[in-house]
């Protein structure tokens, strides 16, 4: 058991078509294969080992493809962390997984070397485009290290229990965590992709626009499996990536549905041609049907949606194409506010608190149980208690309804997270920072309602006593201490908070005003 073998095989089905396009960069399936071994060799030389742990922080580049399948072929855990975090977010992540070594790219080096005599587990801090200045600060040449290793093909076999990345995600208590995921899991993955909506004959081009430390990533190892040509992009631009599925006759993407919405206004998506588009996917964030409609008569029959998690190692409900057919065009328009039916080899169910089904219009939790379920969160354990029940069963804390057919439509969120451009963000992360702000008495945050990203963060505060400040002077202090994406968009200044009768803040009470008028309680 080793993605390292299918890497290797389309390299000899495939040697000279591209693997991965990035900006005027071709990696061809030969060049991934001799890269990644290179890489894994060079790992191997200092002294990393099955089961260790290897950190990268870098935006999309195709370095990334590549150490990823050289973690693969040595047995080696991927620390994925989205580089938009914090330094904060970052050094917290970085402790919690104790990694031995570090690949980074330019943009955060850094950021890294601030925290280097912070993180004791760190042997290795391997620079990506290595400079003298780096190397004089005590940092590898990956390049360097690589072009003294051998080519040849390595991989060592693993047993599905073998862990294989740590999916960080942010956490309920505030802190970030991180899904377990073993190489059972992301051979599940593998196969629910294939056998799924991105079944592919190789002749497909897959644009990937979404951070591939995330949710965009879960699909590389699968695309490469079928020859697929990953078309890679650092950063979302409406128009450029418009143009880019009419330059390189894009046939598949992944989106969150913010991005889908920044589309849409894009004044160019009129005069270009997305003929070659037969996939869009979209997940991450649920979105309306108005807008659904929009992107339909816009992209064509082409969008398939996906609900799943990094505890779920990917998606596990779908909506597909003929779905979506069926709402727009069909008698069933209700299934546009569905997120799908179970897909592939999870059992999907809606239970009530007594882990029983639920019928007709009650409402149950969403939980999942079968092969791709993860195996706990590190160094968690009551975390991962809590999130898997005796019977096997993952509890989402999503909140929904099953109808006849087994479609399920989610109607809220029993945990307080929500979702923001496809991010998932923790109200109480963001109240511990507005928490230091010296005009700050108290703060509730909550997700509101908002037509591009579905829903943003908004604080509502009570100042101190004589204490003044203003809204943007409130978002301002989140600078540095949080990732962009969980900053608050919006304040409300309030007199006082609502209390329930044991006198704790109702966080429902003041979200339940920014959502009057709406059926369903998130976007």
């Amino acid at each position: 058991m080793n993605f390292g073998v299918y890497v290797a095989r389309s390299a000899l089905h495939w040697p000279d078509k591209a693997a991965v396009r990035f900006r005027d960069e071709v990696l061809t399936y030969r060049q991934l294969e001799e890269q990644s071994n290179r890489l894994a060799h060079a790992l191997q030389t200092l002294g990393l080992q099955r089961g260790d742990r290897v950190a990268i922080i870098a935006p999309n580049r195709p370095d990334i493809v590549v150490a990823e399948c050289a973690f693969y072929k040595l047995g080696l855990v991927k620390v994925a962390l989205n580089s938009r975090l914090s330094p904060q977010e970052l050094e917290d992540a970085l402790g919690n997984a104790e990694p031995l070594a570090c690949l980074v790219a330019p943009t955060h080096r850094a950021m890294v070397q601030t925290m280097r005599e912070r993180l004791p587990s760190l042997r290795h801090l391997m620079a990506w485009d290595c400079t003298e200045a780096d190397r004089a600060a005590g940092w590898l040449d990956a390049a360097a290290l690589m072009a003294q290793a051998p080519s040849t093909h390595i991989h060592i076999d693993l047993s599905p229990d073998d862990l294989a990345v740590l999916h960080y995600t942010s956490g309920s208590t505030g802190k970030l965590k991180a899904a377990m995921q073993t190489m059972g899991n992301r051979m599940t993955s593998l196969r629910k992709v294939i056998m799924g909506r991105m079944q592919s004959n190789g002749d497909d081009v897959m644009l990937l626009v979404g951070p591939i430390t995330h949710a965009s990533g879960m699909f590389i190892q699968a695309l490469l499996y079928q020859g697929v040509t990953i078309l890679l992009l650092d950063r979302f631009h409406p128009a450029e990536l418009l143009q880019c599925i009419e330059k390189h006759r894009v046939s598949m993407t992944f989106m969150v549905p913010a991005m889908i919405h920044a589309l849409l206004a894009e004044p160019s998506i009129k005069t270009r041609d997305l003929s070659s588009l037969r996939l869009l996917s979209y997940g991450a964030a649920p979105m309306s049907p108005a807008r659904i409609r929009e992107a339909w008569a816009a992209f064509g029959p082409v969008l398939a949606q996906g609900y799943g998690a990094g505890e779920t190692t990917g998606g596990v409900i779908s909506l597909s194409i003929a779905d979506h057919a069926r709402a727009i065009h069909g008698d069933q328009p209700e299934l546009l506010s569905s997120c799908g039916r179970a897909t592939c080899e999870s059992e999907v169910l809606v239970l009530d608190e007594q882990g029983q089904p639920v019928q007709g219009d009650a409402i149950g939790e969403i939980c999942v149980r079968g092969p791709d379920v993860f195996a706990g969160y590190w160094h968690a354990p009551e975390l991962s208690q809590a999130a898997i029940d005796a019977q096997g069963w993952l509890r989402t804390g999503d909140l929904a309804r099953i109808d006849a057919q087994g479609y399920i439509y989610i109607v809220d969120r029993k945990k307080e997270m929500l979702v923001s451009g496809g991010f998932n963000v923790y109200p109480s992360e963001i109240e511990a920072v507005l928490a230091q702000h010296p005009a700050v008495y108290e703060v509730c945050v909550v997700g509101v309602p908002d037509d591009h990203w579905g829903e943003v963060v908004k604080a509502v505060v009570v100042l101190r006593q004589d204490a003044e400040t203003s809204e943007q002077e409130v978002v301002d202090f989140c600078k540095g201490r949080l990732a962009d994406f969980k900053k608050p968009r919006s304040v409300d200044f309030v007199a006082e908070l609502p209390k329930n009768s044991n006198g704790k803040l109702s966080r429902k009470d003041v979200r339940e005003r920014y959502w009057q008028g709406r059926d369903r309680k998130v976007n």
